[in-house]
């Protein structure tokens, strides 16, 4: 099996140098021969047997096979990307919404399990990201992608560099997903504390939960985060483009 530098890392050790032999039956088709060696087909672009282009349900009655990987950026069900993540995922769907990504995340309960996630992946047209293989092959999830990285940042840039989604910073809220609107000081006093109220004029809350944001501390970091996650969706627009 040809399998491209990119996919590699998801080969067992012993399989990712050279092209390695896999064994397959007569009636197993080329996608679960590709999924045998741990490639979810989210992650793969082209399926070819013997050189010709197949879909995943073909049988693999030939002698060789070979696998690209998934084209970025990649085009979800919907245009702007909306995106599902699993439970292990709760710090990357934070970062995701607050550059303005429509990212539903359920932390706990039924609605976290891979079962439902799946289910509400296909009833909503959302893409689920996971990195979780087997979640990834499940039949029933009509997209989803592997997301690559341990630390947020690396991750959240995978995923802007994999979609190019266009982003909106600061417009949601990043506990719920909710759209933010701007408030005034008076009508968010309530829920701030003395400090706050004497320190800042410029306040937005969530349409859906009602958390309220403003510009604090630890702005100038996030700023730099905002703007980090502009420059990889630029740069990966660019390589479309040349």
């Amino acid at each position: 099996m040809a399998v491209p530098p990119d996919l590699r890392f998801l080969l067992p050790t012993r399989r990712r140098n050279g092209t390695p032999d896999i064994p397959a039956s007569a009636t197993d088709t080329v996608g679960h021969v590709v999924e045998s060696v741990g490639i979810p087909l989210t992650e793969v672009g082209t399926l070819l047997l013997d050189g010709r282009v197949v879909p995943p349900s073909a049988r693999a009655l030939g002698r060789s096979i070979a696998v690209t990987a998934r084209p970025r950026p990649q085009r979800g069900p919907t245009d702007p990307p909306r995106f599902l993540l699993d439970v292990h995922l709760g710090t990357l769907a934070r970062r995701l919404r607050l550059l303005g990504l429509d990212v539903a995340w359920y932390p706990d309960g039924p609605d976290s399990a891979d079962d439902a996630l799946a289910a509400r992946a296909a009833e909503e047209r959302r893409v689920l990201l996971t990195q979780d293989r087997g979640l990834l092959r499940r039949r029933s999830l009509p997209d989803g992608a592997l997301v690559r990285g341990t630390r947020v940042d690396d991750q959240a840039a995978d995923v802007l560099d994999r979609f190019a989604p266009p982003l909106a910073p600061w417009t949601r809220c990043v506990a719920c997903g909710g759209t933010l609107a701007e408030a005034s000081a008076d009508d968010v006093a309530a829920q701030l504390e003395p400090g706050t109220r004497r320190t800042y004029a410029d306040f937005s809350r969530c349409t859906a939960c009602g958390r309220v944001y403003w510009r604090g501390a630890h702005a100038a970091r996030l700023e730099h985060v905002v703007a980090h996650a502009e420059r990889v969706v630029a740069a990966r627009r660019r390589s479309v483009s040349r």
